[in-house]
């Protein structure tokens, strides 16, 4: 399986480093695993709706750049999306493996989500709670998640 983490935004606290360091360690032994990360766009304070688009079909396309093309089975992090348990997502994940999935891409947007059109593309969006996690803290969270898999 080759897993791959698509994700908006520089990883800037130490601890954070440390942490998904040592779950993509962790991960790396069982499968092959990539985490790309992209710039932000920088957002001015009060933005209007339409300033807040403009920055997310910015970022958007960058992302687009990986997965346009992809066969991978594509993943969106939404607070929209489907919940899991651990126990199901790690279910959910071997399953698509079972399935001949041997691609997954995970995509992480930027503080305001993501595109429509990294949206439309997505073979799935997932959430992982109601509440709202900084999009740095959530590839620590993603990459703690998957590891359960193995």
């Amino acid at each position: 399986m080759n897993i791959t983490i698509i994700a908006i935004g520089k990883i800037k606290e130490a601890y954070l480093k440390d942490g998904i360091a040592e779950y993509k360690n962790r991960i790396s032994k069982h499968c092959n695993i990539e985490i790309i990360e992209l710039e932000d766009e920088k957002a001015p304070e009060n933005m209007s709706l339409a300033q807040e688009e403009e920055v997310k079909q910015k970022e958007g396309n960058k992302i687009l750049k990986y997965i346009k093309n992809s066969d991978g089975y594509i993943i969106s992090l939404a607070i929209q999306g489907k919940q899991y348990t651990s126990g199901e997502f790690a279910s959910h994940l071997k399953k698509l493996g079972l399935r001949g999935k041997e691609s997954i891409i995970f995509i992480i947007g930027g503080s305001l989500g993501l595109s429509d059109e990294v949206l439309k593309l997505s073979n799935e969006e997932i959430s992982f709670s109601k509440m709202t996690f900084p999009h740095q803290l959530m590839r620590l969270i993603l990459l703690e998640q998957i590891s359960r898999l193995f």
